[in-house]
């Protein structure tokens, strides 16, 4: 089986690119850094011929700055078209748990369009919502601190080890397209706060951390359960507090 994956540089491409290589794909790593891009569409068309399965995980800006929409959509349409005429057979993209919540947000908006695109392509296709990977967990945290507090939303959240969505996604490249979104999230719904003190703990980092139901997530107003998965097609086995102790933190 021939499969692509794009975006194959970044964060969770590089991971996924190691789980497809131990399963013995013939595999396209494409990025531009391999003369692949999707804004442009240069090089497209040569790494999707032949292909079977084309893996999504491009990305664009973070949360909100530049024309992340734009990007996204420019993309995404180069993408799909490259797709449509090459007859992949699945189109298997990544996106977020809870986008519909968070479209307030222009980097959450430009995937929703994102997954938009992918079903109204009449390519066979599989979304993957994930949670928030523990990776991302430090950032995310750092962007609630004022003034030497960090003041987080009262939610709950259920992150999960990129690790875990990679080998996941590498999985589905395997099975038949679901036609439609499925979920992955960690192993169990965490209080922010709790989340946030292990990482304060783990890191020695003395700022107080605060919970308000009043403050925002990335400028959005969510419910506490808003980004819980709803109906988790799979679940991570890996805590935060395990994978805090297997990383350069600990």
């Amino acid at each position: 089986m021939k499969v692509v994956v794009v975006g194959a540089s970044g964060t969770m491409g590089s991971k996924v690119v190691k789980y497809l290589e131990r399963d013995g794909h013939d595999l396209v790593v494409a990025s531009k850094e391999t003369g692949v891009n999707a804004l442009t569409g240069h090089g497209l068309d040569d790494a999707f011929d032949g292909a079977d399965t084309i893996i999504d995980v491009t990305n664009f800006g973070s949360f909100g700055s530049g024309d992340v929409l734009g990007l996204f959509k420019q993309a995404g349409t180069n993408l799909l078209a490259s797709a449509r005429k090459h007859n992949v057979k699945h189109y298997l993209a990544l996106s977020v748990v809870g986008t519909e919540s968070l479209v307030e947000n222009d980097y959450f908006r430009a995937k929703l369009v994102q997954e938009n695109l992918i079903r109204a392509s009449d390519l066979p296709y599989t979304i993957v919502r994930s949670t928030q990977f523990f990776e991302y967990l430090s950032g995310i945290v750092s962007t609630s601190a004022d003034d030497g507090v960090i003041q987080l939303p009262s939610l709950r959240l259920q992150p999960v080890a990129g690790a875990e969505v990679a080998a996941w996604m590498a999985k589905l490249t395997a099975q038949e397209p679901e036609n439609s979104i499925v979920e992955i999230g960690g192993p169990e719904p965490v209080d922010f706060i709790d989340l946030a003190n292990q990482l304060m703990t783990v890191t020695e980092d003395a700022r107080p951390v605060t919970s308000d139901p009043a403050a925002r997530y990335f400028g959005i107003t969510v419910r506490r359960d808003g980004l819980i998965p709803t109906m988790p097609t799979a679940l991570g086995k890996l805590t935060y507090h395990d994978w805090l102790s297997r990383t350069s933190y600990a």
